[in-house]
């Protein structure tokens, strides 16, 4: 085979490379795509890949990689960074987080940008390096190891004073963020995100417990995109089957994260088994995570017919954006019992005229009493 031929057969079957693997790109859901061209672009050193960890007194901080921003990212969709982590791996200190924030910024400028642009940043710990060290077995698997979940209209937030999440400064975390953009649909530009953990070194600190519950619904999983003779309230659309898929104890197919009809709707799921309360617990934080036209989500003790937590949104007016999700914040904190039955109820009002999609979670922190004889037991030691 001469030369020539050689150098014509390459470059068909470099053609025929690229037309597969454009093939295969342009039929991916939006999401897959964010995340294709990212790593790419990462990879190929094409926009900054790295990310940037700085370490003051009581204050941890990152600045993430660019995250590309050329069309509409809807929740849960947008270009994403992920990053692993030790405050220090020299020492073994007992320390306390006790806030976080998480900021947007312009890629090439540094200049503060809206938080529009922020979808989720998550912070999240290795359950069994966790637990082990505290000898606390038993919650292996038990709960899904998030420390937070901060997101777009809870973008800061610091624990009750005198409370926070115990960690060893050597012990490895995760931290996640997400870009979102719902409105700006002719620009293409680079966002980064600055992100604050804040932390303490004090015995008198109280641990928190994080427990997590979410609205999950109902769907068909032999037709889950249908809306054929559905109640809307009592099932749903899901938004994909792939992600955020669920099984109740009777094998039902469950989504928590589903799409939105034009108008106002309401959900409700009942959360106890999601609490898996074993004592009486102390609940001092809440931080909810929801998307835009949530217009309220409340926490209900249905054995004692009262409210614990009502989160009244605020979303923009003229765009799509939530402007403001308030959380639940108590030093003296709330009690909640393991013989109760607790539910969450969702309000939202979609007011386009298209599809829009939907999660409802919130991150709950109790007084861990466990956690509190543990570490008196290691301060005993020391």
């Amino acid at each position: 085979m001469t030369l020539k031929k050689w150098h014509k057969i390459s470059i068909l079957f470099l053609v025929l490379i690229a037309s597969i693997g454009l093939i295969y790109y342009f039929n991916l859901s939006n999401r897959h795509k964010a995340i294709v061209k990212t790593r790419t672009l990462h990879f190929l050193k094409i926009i900054d890949s790295d990310w940037q960890k700085t370490k003051t007194n009581e204050l941890l901080k990152f600045e993430s990689p660019d995250l590309p921003v050329d069309g509409i990212y809807k929740s849960m969709e947008g270009p994403k960074a992920f990053n692993s982590f030790y405050l220090d791996q020299s020492k073994q200190d007992l320390l306390w987080m006790t806030g976080f924030k998480v900021e947007a910024k312009d890629g090439k400028t540094n200049q503060q940008r809206s938080n529009d642009f922020v979808c989720h940043m998550n912070v999240d710990y290795i359950e069994q390096e966790h637990h082990v060290r505290w000898n606390l077995l038993d919650r292996i698997n038990s709960q899904y190891p998030r420390v937070i979940s901060l997101s777009h209209g809870v973008e800061s937030v610091d624990f009750p004073e005198g409370y926070g999440f115990p960690f060893f400064s050597d012990e490895r975390f995760f931290v996640i963020t997400q870009v979102l953009n719902h409105n700006v649909k002719d620009s293409i530009f680079l966002v980064k995100h600055d992100i604050s953990i804040k932390y303490k070194k004090e015995k008198t600190i109280k641990p928190l417990l994080p427990k997590t519950v979410y609205m999950m619904l109902p769907f068909d999983e032999n037709d889950p995109y249908s809306i054929e003779g559905k109640d809307l309230g009592k099932s749903c659309i899901p938004v994909e089957t792939k992600n955020h898929t669920y099984f109740d104890k009777d094998g039902r197919a469950l989504s928590g994260h589903w799409k939105l009809f034009k108008g106002k709707q309401s959900f409700s799921f009942d959360a106890t088994q999601q609490l898996a309360l074993k004592d009486t617990m102390r609940l001092h934080q809440i931080t909810p995570h929801l998307h835009p036209f949530a217009e309220q989500f409340v926490l209900k003790d249905i054995t004692s017919n009262t409210i614990i937590y009502k989160c009244d949104v605020t979303n923009h007016k003229g765009k799509i954006g939530l402007t403001k999700t308030p959380t639940f914040s108590s030093k003296d904190g709330t009690l909640m019992y393991p013989n109760h039955k607790y539910e969450i109820t969702l309000l939202t009002n979609n007011t386009t005229d298209e599809l829009q999609d939907m999660m409802a979670s919130m991150f709950l922190f109790f007084h861990d009493e466990e956690m509190e004889m543990k570490i008196s037991e290691f301060y005993d030691e020391r």
